[in-house]
């Protein structure tokens, strides 16, 4: 659907030529696919846990020639210390509630480096992610809100930036980051 472009390139600003993404869930590819069509300077490393959704985003990578290599497993999965804090973008998009998605994200963020979150509209998940926010090492740069094409919904691009190293405990493993959220 053209809506998931759309929503994908509102966040266009956030991811600078020759950034280094790594992109959490990425399901269909979903905004990386069109970030890369649309700036192909930008490498990006996609993260999914579904073998078929790998499958299909390679072959895409492989016939649009995009910089960016599929990793088929869990973010709260990869070993500590393989990626960590190594990227200097993570994105997520439609993923978890925003105090869960943090603690998959924010990890694999260098300091300095910004966590681009798509999330829709309900703004009480910027409450309840200010803790999480925090205690992984990131501040609040800013909120884009914007209105989806065809009355399709109003939707947020949380972006966040890495201040301080996170604690080598996080991501915490084993479903904790959705049974019970920073």
């Amino acid at each position: 659907e053209i809506k998931h472009f759309y929503d994908s390139l509102m966040g266009t600003e956030y991811f600078f030529n020759d950034a280094n993404v790594v992109e959490i869930g990425s399901g269909g590819g979903f905004p990386s696919i069109p970030l890369m069509i649309l700036n192909r300077s930008l490498k990006f490393t996609l993260i999914e846990s579904v073998g078929k959704k790998c499958a299909f985003l390679k072959e895409v990578i492989n016939v649009l020639n995009l910089n960016a290599k599929v990793i088929n497993i869990r973010a709260e999965d990869i070993d500590k210390y393989t990626l960590r804090e190594s990227f200097d973008i993570v994105t997520a998009r439609a993923v978890a509630r925003l105090n869960t998605l943090s603690e998959y994200c924010i990890p694999f963020i260098k300091k300095g480096g910004l966590f681009v979150a798509y999330k829709g509209s309900d703004g009480l998940e910027e409450i309840e992610a200010k803790n999480a926010v925090e205690v992984l090492g990131c501040k609040k740069e800013s909120k884009k809100k914007y209105e989806l094409i065809n009355s399709e919904g109003t939707r947020n691009i949380y972006v966040y930036k890495k201040i301080k190293n996170t604690p080598l405990k996080y991501p915490r493993g084993n479903g904790k980051e959705r049974k019970n959220p920073l």
